[in-house]
């Protein structure tokens, strides 16, 4: 009998190594990472990749960071939020004042549907909030498994436009993991600064970037040197594009196939959408079997573009919009959504948006994509 006890005492400890061994083991996708202080200096831009990957966006030091927040219990549903006074809790969270913080970004963990937010402080400290209720918790960013890559010839530290405006916060100016890699786009310091990189992940020393140049229908002109400002990939018949948004306002695609290392590559502008306004945020989703996009906007409403319009507009745009603020190309809607800042897919059937409403509030709010 004791020999028995002895027996299954034995297995009883194989067993136990084994599930640890299997605990401690890292996917592929972290296989690389490092556990320490990343020392990240500004918390600008956040995408979720696959496994709670934490894609993060540092313009100061012209890095992405992917952080693992280890947040991959699963749900089906984020929940219902409606939270007004947005900054306010969030500066009282941190012991400040909302004239002292910046909300840079938003994300949406698509395995646990927690909301990520990015906010600097004035006295420099970045910070990265997760939602909670209508709290928040601080996710620890000093001591944590992460692996990061420097971005190869950005635009300088003290660089200015003609109207002595800082450029160096547009390094990143927008991120999102697609298909095993990260997609950046932002300015760099060569002659065509509009810069795209694609950038395999996880992390190596490989890093290809395009040169990219448009037709501004508003300015009339072609254009090398604005960045894109908020972005999506659009498959149309099999091939995979760059549907990028810029300033003053064209929609452009461009394939995913001519933005290799090393390239000049000029868009096919698809709409001219009112010159004025300045694109936000993008993201997309499906609704009774039809695909949509919606494209937040500082002087606009939310604007509702339909994925079949898209694809069916085979023309290009070559001359200027000369009317202010008139709009041209592949139509949209006007959704009842004026000053959106930040939006996300929460779950399958619900997104989450940032709003400053008439009054002056921010709120954040959970919405049906059936009334979107």
């Amino acid at each position: 009998m004791k020999k028995l006890l002895t027996t299954f005492s034995l297995v009883a400890i194989i067993l136990v190594t084994i599930a640890a061994t299997i605990t401690d083991t890292k996917s592929d996708l972290k296989a690389g990472f490092v556990v320490g202080n990343p020392e990240i200096e500004s918390m600008d831009k956040l995408s979720f990749g696959p496994e709670g990957i934490l894609f993060i966006g540092d313009t100061k030091k012209a890095s992405v960071y992917a952080v693992d927040t280890k947040d991959v219990v699963p749900k089906e549903e984020g929940g219902e939020i409606a939270i007004k006074g947005f900054d306010q809790k969030i500066a009282a969270s941190l012991g400040t004042t909302t004239d002292k913080i910046k909300i840079n970004d938003m994300a949406v963990n698509p395995i646990s549907k927690n909301v990520y937010f990015s906010v600097n402080v004035m006295d420099g400290t970045p910070v990265i909030l997760r939602l909670k209720g209508e709290g928040f918790e601080n996710v620890p960013v000093n001591d944590v498994s992460y692996s990061k890559i420097e971005l190869n010839d950005v635009i300088a530290s003290d660089a200015k436009d003609k109207w002595d405006r800082d450029l160096r916060i547009w390094a990143i100016s927008d991120l999102m993991y697609h298909n095993g890699k990260v997609l950046i786009s932002g300015l760099s310091n060569k002659e065509f600064g509009s810069t795209f990189r694609s950038i395999p992940f996880p992390f190596n020393d490989a890093q290809e970037y395009a040169s990219l140049e448009i037709w501004h229908a508003a300015h009339g002109a072609y254009e090398t040197h604005a960045p894109i400002k908020t972005f999506d990939v659009i498959n149309i018949n099999n091939q995979d594009y760059l549907m990028a948004s810029y300033t003053c306002t064209p929609l452009v695609l461009f394939p995913m196939s001519d933005l290799k290392d090393g390239t000049h590559t000029k868009g096919r502008t698809v709409a001219e959408l009112g010159a004025g306004n300045s694109p936000l945020d993008m993201i997309s989703y499906e609704k009774n079997g039809q695909k949509y996009f919606l494209m937040s906007n500082t002087n606009r409403p939310v604007m509702r573009i339909k994925y079949k319009d898209i694809a069916s507009f085979d023309k290009t745009l070559t001359e200027p919009v000369t009317v202010f603020a008139e709009t041209e190309g592949v139509p949209y809607d006007n959704l009842p959504f004026p000053y959106v800042l930040q939006m996300d897919n929460l779950d399958a059937t619900n997104v989450v948006y940032l709003q400053r409403t008439s009054n002056g509030d921010l709120i954040l709010r959970s919405r049906s994509i059936e009334w979107m």
